[in-house]
């Protein structure tokens, strides 16, 4: 088994030679969390690389790259300071937090998950020329409002902002009304 990605570069490049052969088509880049920062530094990498950017870059429940991380680093954490620190994160169901086998197989996944987002520097670059949607969850204690109406410096197309009910993981209680939003903008009926 390979072992998982622990910087964002290195996994941008991936992404981008893995979906080179594909650009040929329109397509749009939705992130949630962490998959914000990799959507977004990946639009940035295709456009450095071949000049292609998606018609829409959609980030969810993740501060604006330019905002540096406000957690304390937890990827290096010992194990039980860890899985105390997930339980409080509230994003992975308890029964999952408590089988031990499972998370054998998800503590390395997630501490290199921890390790891009804790690592990440974010680098200034001109705008994207691709319109933004922001989605955030109305209770999210981790990224504010204002943490995604930053994100409107980093296009200089239309910026778009929704807020849904729900906490930092609100796709899960509100995913109909973000997928109707969704497909309304990728249809163009927005």
């Amino acid at each position: 088994m390979q072992a998982p990605f622990t910087r964002l570069e290195p996994l941008v490049q991936t992404l981008a030679e893995g979906l080179a052969p594909l650009l040929d088509k329109p397509f749009a880049f939705f992130g949630h969390s962490l998959g914000a920062l990799v959507a977004f530094e990946l639009t940035r990498q295709l456009r450095r690389q071949s000049g292609v950017q998606p018609t829409h870059l959609f980030v969810s429940a993740g501060h604006a790259p330019q905002i540096a991380a406000r957690d304390h680093p937890m990827h290096g954490l010992p194990e039980e300071e860890l899985l105390d620190a997930l339980r409080r994160l509230s994003g992975i169901p308890q029964a999952v937090l408590e089988d031990k086998d499972i998370m054998r197989i998800m503590l390395p996944v997630l501490r290199a998950d921890l390790a891009i987002y804790e690592t990440y520097v974010y680098l200034p670059e001109r705008p994207l020329a691709c319109p933004i949607w922001g989605f955030g969850g109305l209770s999210d204690q981790r990224v504010s409002r204002g943490d995604l109406e930053a994100w409107r410096s980093q296009t200089s197309a239309s910026f778009s902002l929704r807020m849904l009910a729900g906490d930092h993981f609100f796709l899960n209680a509100s995913q109909p009304l973000l997928l109707q939003a969704l497909s309304l903008e990728l249809s163009g009926g927005a």
